[in-house]
């Protein structure tokens, strides 16, 4: 368990400068709307202990150097939870974020809705979620720090609702609070770290190093480009294969430079993204946000050589799509043998993962730029490939299926493979030939 900071020292731990936003307060009836006996008594208390008049703080604040609607809950007060007014103060920094065009940013701490309103507080999430949803559509990010704890319905809405999903170290992350959860249950399941491995949440960020990555995320997203992302330089040996079997061993290289280098090349700084929300995560798969050539922000999806599973797929969707919305460019980078086929992907949905990152590719709201670096192995790489805008380094390959299973499935003997490379025209220059790929990347200087 981390400490639990109050909320205007959250505030100040973030950010630069911050000014409240003045909310009119609803008129209650003695003890709130259920007539709930002693809850006038426990509001005076929390408001002495914590010196809040409700368990949420809002306003309009700068994290380095972005204005941002900021949203702090405080814990101290009735456990964070959700009440009328609480919905109330929500309404109205999404609606400022919207009119003044600004990021929203969530410090959350809560247990979820308040019960000594019922279903009155219940309904406070349908209220949040909503305003979520017009505040994405406006083309706004949002950006949340879950806190301990953070569950219920303000996990399932202000949480696990954002764009981007930062946890401090620790924190009691989960729908189901300690005290509703199934006898039993492994409280290791209901954390920060545990969320990260789900594939819930992007990271997991020291309140030390809050400031500076939120800035960063902030700095990185607010930068809309409507200029299609700069094909990298080629960083691997210069020349073309001269067989279609060359081109396959040059592409299998262990001595290839991989997506790691190539995103290190491109990007000054980088932020990623870490997760498919759905469960999932896959390491071969690496997503995020850059600031590219010219300090623009490009989003990447890149492949690290190996079978990308059904959650890479999803996440790389997620990517595109937020990118789309946020009006950034997106790089990707292909380089896998092929989608990961074992059981445990197929039980995975791999083709519903496939078709869904396709689709996103398809519908891309902003230019898609791909270069293939490596191997370009049958549909498990062309999902990642833009339409009309992909390009080869000197040391890929891109071929329908590997040779080596081409000639397995053509029943020819393995002495026959190399032939078979050179029939599936898979080089680079062939892929040219072909209309495949638009160019073939040059290195650095020429």
């Amino acid at each position: 368990m981390t400490d639990r900071l109050p909320a205007r020292e959250v505030i100040a731990l973030v950010t630069d400068e911050f000014t409240e936003l003045r909310v009119p307060i609803r008129h209650f009836e003695p003890d709130g709307p259920l007539s709930w006996q002693g809850y006038d008594e426990a509001r005076s208390r929390a408001a002495a202990r914590t010196g809040e008049d409700e368990s949420v703080v809002c306003g309009s604040a700068v994290v380095g150097g972005t204005r941002v609607a900021l949203i702090a809950f405080e814990f101290g007060f009735l456990g964070g939870s959700l009440g009328e007014r609480t919905g109330d103060r929500l309404e109205a920094a999404y609606t400022h974020a919207r009119e003044h065009r600004l990021p929203v940013v969530s410090l959350v701490a809560t247990g979820g809705s308040r019960m000594q309103e019922g279903m009155l507080a219940l309904t406070q999430l349908q209220r949040v979620a909503r305003q979520s949803a017009l505040t994405r559509e406006a083309g706004l990010p949002q950006i949340a720090v879950v806190r301990d704890p953070t569950t219920g319905g303000g996990w399932a809405t202000l949480g696990a609702g954002s764009d981007v999903i930062l946890a401090l170290p620790g924190a009691q992350v989960g729908f189901a609070g300690s005290r509703v959860r199934p006898p039993g249950a492994d409280p290791a399941a209901y954390t920060a770290e545990a969320q990260v491995a789900a594939g819930a949440v992007d990271a997991v960020v020291p309140e030390g190093e809050l400031r500076e990555t939120l800035a960063l995320w902030l700095a990185l997203l607010s930068a809309p480009s409507a200029e299609a992302a700069p094909v990298p330089a080629a960083l691997g040996a210069p020349g073309l294969p001269a067989t279609g079997r060359d081109a396959v061993d040059r592409a299998r290289s262990p001595e290839r430079p991989r997506a790691e280098a190539y995103l290190d090349a491109y990007f000054s700084r980088r932020a990623a993204i870490g997760g498919d929300r759905c469960g999932g995560t896959d390491a071969g798969l690496l997503c995020g946000f850059g600031s590219g050539p010219r300090g623009r922000t490009v989003a990447y999806a890149a492949q690290c050589g190996t079978a990308t599973r059904p959650a890479g797929y999803r996440t790389a969707a997620r990517l595109i799509r937020l990118a789309g919305r946020l009006g950034i460019p997106v790089l990707t980078l292909v380089d896998t043998p092929g989608a990961a086929n074992d059981e445990q992907a197929e039980r995975q949905g791999a083709g519903s993962a496939i078709a869904d990152l396709f689709a996103a590719v398809a519908t891309a709201r902003t230019p898609v730029t791909t270069l293939v670096i490596g191997e370009g192995g049958s549909g498990g790489a062309l999902a990642l490939a833009a339409p009309g805008n992909t390009w080869a380094t000197p040391d890929s390959y891109f071929s329908v299926i590997a040779p080596e299973l081409a000639a397995a499935i053509l029943k020819r003997p393995a002495s026959e493979v190399r032939a078979t490379a050179d029939q599936l025209r898979i080089r680079p220059q062939d892929l040219l030939d072909l209309g495949v790929v638009r160019g073939i990347a040059e290195h650095r200087g020429e």
